[in-house]
């Protein structure tokens, strides 16, 4: 009985911190009512799917912390767009869009592309086309809010902004711009940092370990338009496999996505690293490039144990997150390294 005891005692505390029971809904940042929302899906015997597509769609609504959903983050040109994925980790089905205009419900969107096309990615506006086509309403992503958002960048000589290597100098000045004749390219400092964007990922599973994965944001505030980030791009801004677990990330999608963070996390997990591990080492290796880049991801296999891991930079050294087992979500929160 005692060797039972010290056993199961030992085990216990090999286990991963973030442990818990299936189903089990969990989305960076603290948005708790895109996880209520998600969580109401899977106990009314809603798929995970449909758990992932209302979460990310109730952050739309509510335009989350201004960075997912309408009237948010515009671009140089002052239009606010969206982009959204959603992937079946049953079936391996992705339906995602990028640089989407007038439509508001853009994981909605995603989800169409997946089940009436044979195709994968839709961007602007075609995407939009396409949207209208399928019976999603054509509205103005445009609010006061993100005019003012607009005006008072180009007061400020359209500063931050994500040009280098053209002329007139993009440190100092707004556009038109040119490319400038050069002898070794420049190198401005990286403006992304967690005022400018804050997508919205979700990973949710069913008590059958069946796994599916959701972002939505409207991108990098000031952004090159026509820009698209990690979020609707597979394997960067999420991944599911409901074979081995799924992952979804969230920060400076320019950089992340050239390492695709989320496919990393999940290969990791289905060779056999807790989620917490896995979260860490598909940070590590854009460190190991990018030192002071924002960023997170989140993590969860298929028996419900989850994790979380971020890259400590300036004014970010600890990452929330929102975790649902219970009709109660709770907040987490990791420390950056």
């Amino acid at each position: 009985m005692f060797v039972s005891s010290l056993l199961i005692s030992s085990l216990s505390f090999l286990l991963p911190l973030g442990q818990t029971s299936l189903p089990l809904v969990i989305n960076t940042w603290p948005f708790k009512n895109a996880t209520a929302a998600a969580w109401s899906v899977l106990q009314a015997g809603g798929s995970v799917l449909d758990a992932v597509e209302k979460g990310c769609a109730r952050c739309e609504t509510e335009q989350c912390d201004g960075s997912v959903g309408y009237g948010g983050s515009p671009d140089e040109s002052g239009e606010t767009t969206l982009d959204a994925m959603i992937m079946n980790g049953d079936t391996m089905e992705v339906g995602s869009v990028a640089d989407l205009r007038r439509i508001k419900n853009a994981i909605g969107v995603a989800r169409a592309v997946m089940e009436y096309t044979e195709n994968t990615l839709l961007v602007g506006e075609s995407a939009s086309v396409f949207a209208e086509n399928m019976g999603f309403a054509a509205e103005d992503l445009t609010t006061n809010k993100s005019m003012n958002i607009f005006s008072q960048w180009l007061k400020g000589n359209c500063q931050p902004n994500y040009r280098k290597n053209v002329f007139p100098d993009p440190s100092t000045s707004c556009g038109p711009y040119k490319p400038r004749a050069m002898l070794h390219q420049s190198k401005r400092p990286l403006h992304a940092h967690t005022r400018s964007h804050d997508t919205i990922g979700m990973i949710a599973l069913d008590q059958h370990g069946h796994v599916a994965v959701g972002t939505s944001t409207n991108g990098l505030t000031h952004k090159v338009p026509g820009r698209v980030g990690d979020s609707p791009i597979v394997g960067a801004g999420g991944y599911a496999d409901s074979s081995a677990g799924g992952a979804a990330a969230t920060g400076d999608g320019d950089v992340m996505m050239r390492f695709l963070p989320s496919f990393l996390a999940v290969e990791l997990m289905r060779a056999g690293a807790d989620p917490s591990a896995a979260c860490k080492t598909a940070i590590s290796r854009i460190k190991r490039h990018y030192s002071e880049f924002f960023g997170a991801i989140i993590c969860a296999n298929t028996t419900g144990h989850y994790g979380a891991a971020c890259n400590k930079a300036a004014g970010f050294s600890q990452f929330h997150f929102m975790v649902s087992e219970s009709d109660t979500p709770l907040l987490k929160s990791v420390d950056c390294f």
